[in-house]
């Protein structure tokens, strides 16, 4: 039997619906102040967005970031977090944090982890001494964190694994872990805990999770265990299933997801929240995020290149310094970004604004009904128009909720 429902510290204010496809506009009311949707988060892993202040960040317009409870778990540590009285004052942000359970770690950095029902047991990468991570210890880190909002601890396998029935293992244990973590959370009133829909890309078994955890009437809801190498088209397929079944007045997670088209595709889908740490992982290897695709500046084409990263972008880095920006160009960049840390900084500045700006972008197509030829221009742009290059997944997935990229 499920759990009484818990209180929740959010409100959900959904404020248009696009009349042809499944996107939503909405605002989400949180602890630390309100947050547009649909949203990209970026992601300060360590309590730092790497190359960026706080004062930074905030400055592009990020009111909701992302830290991860497994990283401020080992340092600075919970007696270190508790003592300061949790991670907003940590890392100085007085905007909204979501801070991922630590689950993903578990297949993303520790090849040696063992799963069980009491948890997950794996040798810590520091000292190599044995460690255990259970929903308790998950829930109990997130609470002295502080976070808007928490993630349940999930059993988390690639979505490529052939072994059905170890993908059905997971995605029932993920349900009975989330009761684990909702009997165990202190602070209901003042932080959010979210489920985590498992099941690998087998629909079915998404939709007895997605039925599981929507009992559970959490605050909100995340579609996880995704961007793990699939394809796209199945990718989209379980984004389009677990929509499908969620409740209107919810906000709706996809976890692990940040290049522009994903973003643009699963907002079609009825997704309002994405994170990634793409964007500014690939501006350290000189790479900028444009609307007509990634431009790597280390290239020597840029040298004598003195317009900005992109015309008219809006970012401190692009923005001309008489109107309050630093009026940075394509050729500084050049110079600076195989031989100086400011080259990654400024690009991580551009990149994080970009991805926030497209979201922007798409809630006003949203609200004003035009999200169809939004979504039409963003791919013309970004293809140049060569529509025999837009991405089959992306024409199929479109195609199905109404949008044909093909025709005008």
């Amino acid at each position: 039997m499920a759990p009484v429902p818990m209180p929740s510290a959010l409100s959900f204010e959904l404020l248009g619906k696009c009349s042809v496809t499944k996107a939503r506009a909405a605002t989400l009311h949180l602890p630390h102040g309100p947050v547009p949707l649909p949203i990209f988060m970026p992601v300060a892993t360590q309590a730092s967005l790497k190359g960026l202040t706080p004062d930074q960040l905030e400055d592009q317009g990020c009111r909701l970031c992302l830290n991860n409870t497994y990283h401020l778990g080992l340092k600075p540590g919970q007696v270190t977090l508790d003592a300061i009285g949790g991670a907003h004052k940590l890392q100085s942000w007085p905007h909204n944090i979501l801070t991922d359970s630590g689950g993903f770690q578990m297949v993303s950095l520790l090849k040696l982890a063992k799963v069980t029902e009491e948890g997950v047991r794996f040798l810590s990468p520091h000292d190599g001494s044995p460690m255990l991570l259970t929903p308790e210890h998950s829930i109990s880190l997130q609470n002295s964190i502080g976070s808007d909002i928490m993630m349940q601890l999930d059993d988390v396998i690639a979505t490529t694994s052939p072994d059905l029935a170890r993908m059905k293992e997971a995605m029932e244990r993920s349900v009975r872990w989330l009761d684990r973590c909702i009997q165990v959370h202190k602070y209901p009133e003042r932080q959010n805990l979210f489920c985590i829909i498992q099941g690998g890309l087998d629909l079915d078994l998404r939709r007895e999770c997605t039925a599981q955890m929507v009992a559970r009437d959490t605050p909100g809801i995340a579609i996880g265990g995704l961007s793990g190498g699939e394809a796209k088209d199945a990718y989209c397929r379980v984004v389009d299933t677990c929509t499908g079944l969620l409740p209107e007045k919810k906000p709706r997670y996809v976890m692990g997801v940040g290049y522009p088209e994903d973003l643009v595709v699963s907002v079609a889908l009825g997704a309002d929240m994405f994170d990634c740490v793409w964007p500014t992982r690939t501006a350290r290897f000189g790479n900028a995020i444009t609307s007509a695709g990634v431009l790597n500046i280390r290239n020597a084409v840029y040298a004598e290149d003195f317009g900005s990263i992109e015309d008219g972008c809006q970012c401190t880095c692009c923005r001309p310094a008489n109107q309050g920006g630093l009026g940075i160009t394509r050729a500084y960049i050049y110079h600076v970004t195989a031989k100086e840390t400011a080259g990654a900084h400024l690009l991580t500045m551009h990149n994080v604004h970009y991805q926030l700006n497209l979201m922007r972008l798409a809630r006003e197509a949203i609200l004003e009904d035009r999200y169809p030829q939004f979504v039409k221009d963003f791919f013309g742009k970004l293809y140049d128009w060569e529509k025999e290059k837009y991405p089959e997944w992306a024409v199929t997935a479109l195609q199905g909720v109404g949008v044909d990229l093909l025709n005008d």
